[in-house]
């Protein structure tokens, strides 16, 4: 296994951090369903982008985003709620559209929250998205990540997915990061209904295992390490809370046998009670050693949409800001938790919520 990773210096760098995905228009029909509701509130989201907007956010941190929008007051929307969001959007390309969406157009995302036993449900519209269209060779990563300066580039399985030519942007952005000395961070965020068209889990399985040996941080939950990666837990149940972590720890082993450049592996854990009710915690395996997280048992929860992406962006603060494992970790499943009890996909935390929760506080009024 890699060392730890370890940042550039902020004062050496623009950027904390770079992300790379589509960002999406997100619908959500509030306590209705996406089929029968007559309004829809408007917010934006993707997996990658999430990690930017919480560092910015939550974390006061400078970020950018490298995506593509089709140039239409759709496109415009998105690009007034990322700004909204604090991510800078220097590196957004407007792609001029066609007027009915015949050769680009932007990514819709509907999704309801569920309740109990009615689980969330997600319905994408990102077919030939401006994003999906993006090809290697057309971003100048060197002035971005060397001119400009970088400490850190995420990217993940979302957009890799996306098409052929997101997967080689992806590639060429990672070799441009380690080349310039950047940690690079990867979610692997195995979505089922990204790839069912185009291979299922065998091709998720072959784009990912590709682009892992690029990666200094992975994260992902145990589902995505299966589906996405290929790895098998032994002796995994269905709650997390009863998880032989022997058996867990075995995995990841395995996981950095194979991919000996990994320094860090941060997964999310989560046990569904009910749609609105999780126990939820974390793990990160670094140095050959397994570290495991408090679990926020019985979590209540908003809106989980976002969540893993806010642990993300919880534990790179934490790396960035040059706290231990355990921190780093406390202060993703804080910062994960934090988000799922608002609405949307981004984290509307604040620092002091997240250190409070990750110290061991409580839901008591604050005034």
């Amino acid at each position: 296994m890699a060392d730890p990773p370890k940042p550039r210096p902020a004062t050496e760098c623009r950027w904390d951090l770079v992300a790379l995905g589509e960002v999406m228009l997100r619908l959500d029909p509030g306590d209705g369903r996406i089929a029968t509701t007559r309004s829809f509130r408007v917010w934006e989201g993707g997996g990658e982008y999430n990690v930017a907007r919480g560092l910015r956010r939550c974390f006061g941190l400078r970020t950018t985003v490298v995506t593509a929008l089709a140039d239409n007051p759709v496109g415009r929307l998105v690009e007034d709620l990322v700004l909204q969001g604090g991510v800078d959007t220097s590196h957004l390309r407007f792609v001029p559209y066609d007027g009915v969406g015949r050769g680009v157009r932007n990514g819709l995302n509907f999704t309801e929250r569920g309740f109990g036993v009615r689980g969330a449900v997600g319905c994408s519209d990102r077919g030939h998205t401006a994003a999906s269209q993006l090809h290697a060779g057309e971003i100048d990563w060197d002035g971005l990540l060397v001119g400009e300066g970088a400490r850190w580039l995420h990217t993940g399985g979302i957009f890799a997915g996306l098409s052929e030519t997101t997967a080689e942007v992806a590639e060429e952005a990672m070799r441009a990061a380690r080349a310039a000395g950047c940690v690079v961070s990867y979610d692997l965020n195995y979505r089922p209904s990204l790839w069912q068209g185009i291979g299922g889990s065998e091709r998720a399985v072959e784009v990912n295992r590709r682009l892992a040996g690029l990666v200094d941080v992975m994260f992902g939950n145990e589902e995505d390490f299966s589906a996405a990666l290929g790895f098998e837990i032994p002796g995994v149940e269905e709650s997390f809370s009863d998880l032989d972590v022997g058996g867990y720890e075995s995995m990841l082993e395995q996981v950095v046998g194979d991919y000996p450049n990994l320094g860090a592996i941060a997964t999310s854990l989560r046990t569904v009670r009910s749609a609105n009710r999780n126990d939820w915690s974390g793990v990160c395996y670094v140095n050959g050693e397994l570290h495991r997280g408090a679990v926020c048992q019985d979590l209540e929860i908003l809106d989980r949409v976002g969540g893993g992406d806010s642990f993300a962006s919880g534990f790179v603060y934490g790396v960035l800001s040059g706290m231990g494992v355990d921190d780093a970790l406390a202060y993703g499943i804080a910062h994960g938790a934090l988000a799922m009890t608002t609405p949307g996909d981004t984290s509307m935390a604040t620092l002091a919520e997240v250190e409070r929760l990750a110290a061991g506080g409580d839901a008591r009024v604050r005034r």
